[in-house]
């Protein structure tokens, strides 16, 4: 068994990238448009995935974009997709300098949440051991669900 994809379903294509990829930083590696389905496939990588994903075709996200507008609920449902970073810190400052909501702040150098513009929870993990604490972080108080 080999793990290739997560997917998730959008509203708004520019809405999704602008978050996944010029906030998030990840990488849109392949698209597929489907005129009889009436659907968009993007496919997208996180930055250290990217050899992996071009040699295996994972791991990946799939954004899925339904032509026919539907109204999507429940993204709490699915969970969470999480991503290591090098920088707990500097991620979230980068999120928030986007407009981004960092919903569980980084109070202890390690973990944090934000969602989705479709609600999705992203789960931000430090990259080895836990950074010292650090205001703004520590002192932020949780926003909305996550």
């Amino acid at each position: 068994m080999r793990y290739l994809h997560t997917m998730v379903r959008i509203a708004d294509i520019d809405r999704s990238l602008d978050f996944y990829c010029a906030k998030l930083g990840m990488e849109e590696v392949r698209r597929v448009e489907n005129d009889v389905g009436r659907f968009t496939l993007i496919f997208l990588a996180a930055p250290g995935d990217r050899e992996a994903a071009a040699a295996t075709k994972a791991p990946l996200v799939e954004l899925t974009y339904n032509w026919d507008p539907e109204v999507y609920g429940g993204g709490r449902n699915f969970g969470h997709l999480a991503f290591e970073v090098d920088d707990i810190y500097a991620t979230c400052a980068r999120l928030r300098a986007g407009g981004v909501i960092v919903n569980r702040p980084p109070r202890d150098g390690r973990m944090a949440f934000v969602r989705s513009p479709d609600g999705i929870s992203i789960e931000l993990l430090q990259k080895g051991p836990s950074l010292p604490p650090a205001e703004p972080w520590q002192s932020m108080p949780n926003t909305g669900a996550w």
